[in-house]
């Protein structure tokens, strides 16, 4: 039997409409935004309770609505934007249909407060199924219109439990306020939650495009951007718009696509832009867009979607190929440099370093160990050219050499023991004793260690420091250790050097960069004040005169010395015989040794088979004069410590490629096998080290993996 054919209800035809119009509370809030701002709007305001769903009021200061028109607002197909169906083929505003209003009132109660420039005073009504509750009344208010949605969807409840969360519809309101505030600068707007004080999104009205995309998506974006624009006559259309570049991706694309000032959809146009960046992003990220493409009306038909996100257009294909051709031309020309961004806090190694970090290879024997988890290397191994040192030339003075070297070998059992029990009186140490070092610098150090120190300050007649100065400053090493740091030193994997300042290690799975200058002056300064008043002496063949390392210093720009610092002979002639009065300080607690005459006849030896560059020494000599607080012993010892670690630490500028000093080796040589041997027992690095640049990590096994699958 056939069905009977009926006219529906008018009620259930509205509502059916309504459904298409308004599926969610953000088309809701698209279709008043977008009549807002064809009344000349410049402040819109959006308030919104439980994701749109309980209320949902929008305020504008537009031109209003006329007290004649309240009665017919909310009725389907009542618009002031076109008259006839000729008029849709230019239509310049947002609304056409008359249909927003009419589906917001069928499916939720509405109330609008509204008052035009020329009105006494505002007038307010109430809708349901459009049609006026009541006759509207006066009441106070501002110009521009209120419109005030409650309990949507009270009457499907289908689609109400369709919805996702209340918080998932409020970030969809927040995602299309923001394309709007993006596209309309100059005009200002706010979306915060009923109740709060501070809004999640707000627009100022004097704020760029780009002032916007960086409120609502952020620094990185904002300072990636590209400005592309271009204008095609034959085609009849006029585009515009930012775009990252190839420095910036994202997991997601984002297109915000405004045709017409309508904000709509085009999956061809993002497919086709798409394609350009595929040249330049990774594999599975993309960028940001933002587009506003101005079409001569004629050539565009809005109407064909009832939500409006999407319209057709003529030559489509012919102006998305334009549009693809300018993004790709801009994106050409941008690609001349590169923006990096580098680590510096050091993933797995916290600050506090409360413990080590686990090996990603470090897995039980019975574990699987997979080939991105995989250490390939053994930081215990060591290197044939370790052992290649080309010649060994005595010093030139052996009884000036200090007591490392055949001293060292020549030491009697006695005066092994009489040391030991020197240290022993000293008492034992607290837990600020500096447990981690690998040297004998504790009271408590056993005898047959004594003999793998690496410095030549290590001996069996080493003498006990007692000054609370030089404790205080080994405290203050000790306290700001990063233990994280410290194990990766202890058992990393040398690669290379970059360059003098910049070195290659690897641990675990990790590569990192490291600034050899600033590691090197921090092993120095703590070898310094842990050694203090223990160094051998590295004498110098000829004694240099102070006098002319002064004035050498005073020549350099580096020192800084004006005119109106008084003659560089005076200050020359000053340095020298302040120096000589602190001769017996400066040889007895740091073996840097100057005779009457005032010449520098021997400095400090603190690692063996390690000579400083000796281009440094006049800038020492004029920043111990200059530099140092002599009047406070604490500071006395950390300046003298920090100037003398400067002048032994590995600086680029004193360093030439292929330099090597009397033994044949290069600074390559001695940055492996000297310094970086060195940092793995003797420094404690500081915090500060993961967070300043020192220590930078640059490539990570199971992210390479990663990338390498994803080619």
């Amino acid at each position: 039997m056939a069905g009977v054919i009926r006219r529906l209800d008018e009620t259930v035809v509205n509502r059916i409409a309504a459904g298409e119009v308004i599926q969610r509370p953000a088309n809701a809030v698209k279709e008043m935004i977008e009549n807002c701002l064809d009344a000349k709007s410049t402040n819109i305001q959006v308030t919104v309770r439980d994701g749109g769903l309980k209320l949902l009021q929008i305020q504008d200061n537009g031109t209003g609505i006329r007290r004649e028109d309240m009665d017919i607002v909310c009725e389907r197909f009542t618009t002031s934007k076109l008259q006839t169906f000729e008029d849709l083929s230019a239509i310049a505003t947002y609304g056409f249909r008359g249909e927003a209003l009419a589906s917001v009132s069928h499916v939720a109660h509405v109330t609008i407060t509204t008052k035009t420039a020329d009105a006494k005073c505002a007038h307010r009504a109430s809708y349901s199924d459009g049609k006026l509750k009541g006759p509207p009344k006066p009441c106070a208010g501002n110009q521009g219109t209120q419109i005030l949605v409650e309990d949507l969807f009270y009457n499907v409840s289908t689609r109400r439990k369709a919805l996702k969360s209340p918080s998932d519809e409020y970030s969809r309101i927040v995602e299309v306020v923001s394309r709007y505030a993006i596209h309309n600068s100059g005009k200002s707007f706010s979306v915060k939650k009923q109740g709060e004080t501070v809004a999640d999104l707000r627009s100022l009205p004097n704020a760029s495009v780009v002032d916007n995309i960086r409120g609502v998506f952020g620094n990185a974006v904002s300072r990636e951007l590209i400005e592309v624009g271009c204008e095609d006559q034959k085609l009849a259309y006029k585009m515009k718009g930012y775009v990252s570049n190839a420095n910036y991706s994202v997991k997601k694309c984002i297109l915000v696509l405004f045709i017409n000032h309508r904000l709509v959809e085009s999956s061809a146009l993002k497919k086709a832009i798409e394609t350009v960046y595929a040249a330049y992003l990774p594999k599975n990220s993309h960028p940001f867009l933002y587009l506003s493409l101005e079409i001569a009306p004629q050539n565009v038909d809005v109407n064909v979607h009832p939500t409006k996100h999407e319209v057709h257009f003529l030559h489509e294909d012919s102006v998305i190929e334009s549009v693809q051709k300018h993004v790709e031309s801009k994106l050409l020309g941008s690609n001349s440099s590169r923006t990096y961004f580098t680590q510096t806090l050091l993933p797995g190694l916290s600050v506090s370093g409360g413990g080590e970090a686990k090996s990603p290879g470090g897995a039980e024997p019975g574990d699987r160990v997979y080939a991105h988890q995989m250490v390939r290397t053994d930081c215990r191994a060591q290197k044939l050219d370790a052992f290649l040192r080309p010649k060994e030339t005595p010093p030139p003075d052996p009884d000036a050499a200090g007591p490392s070297g055949a001293e060292m070998d020549e030491a009697d059992d006695a005066d092994m023991l009489v040391a030991l029990a020197e240290q022993e009186a000293e008492g034992p140490k607290g837990p600020q004793g500096d447990p981690q070092r690998k040297r004998p610098r504790k009271e408590e150090q056993p005898e047959e260690e004594v003999h793998e120190d690496l410095t030549a300050a290590a001996t069996p007649k080493r003498r006990v420091i007692k000054l609370t100065s030089i404790k205080e400053l080994r405290a203050e090493v000790t306290e700001n250790t990063h233990k994280g740091l410290q194990e990766m030193l202890q058992n990393h994997s040398f690669v290379g050097c970059v360059d003098p300042q910049w070195t290659l290690i690897q641990h675990h799975t990790k590569l990192y960069l490291l600034n050899t200058t600033r590691l090197s002056q921090e092993l120095f300064y703590q070898i310094l004040i842990y050694d203090f008043g223990n160094f051998g002496v590295l004498r110098l063949s000829t004694p240099a005169p102070l006098y002319d390392l002064a004035m050498l210093a005073l020549d350099s720009e580096e020192s800084g010395w004006t005119e109106e610092d008084g003659p560089k002979e005076g200050l020359a002639q000053y340095i020298v015989d302040f120096l000589k009065k602190k001769t017996e300080m400066l040889e007895d607690y740091f073996s840097i040794e100057i005779d009457q005459d005032g010449n520098l006849t021997g400095l400090p030896l603190l690692l063996d088979t390690y000579t400083p560059i000796m281009e440094g020494l006049p800038m020492l000599i004029l920043r111990m004069a200059t530099e140092v607080n002599w009047d406070n012993e604490k500071d006395c010892f950390r300046d003298l410590s920090k100037e003398c670690s400067m002048f032994y630490s590995i600086r680029k500028r004193y360093v030439l490629e292929e330099e090597q000093d009397a033994e044949g080796n290069s600074w390559r040589w001695k940055v492996e096998h000297v310094i970086f041997k060195a940092l793995r027992s003797l420094l404690s690095p500081p915090k500060s080290f993961s967070e300043d640049g020192t220590v930078l990590q640059i490539a990570n096994l199971p992210d390479l993996y990663k990338v390498f699958e994803r080619c």
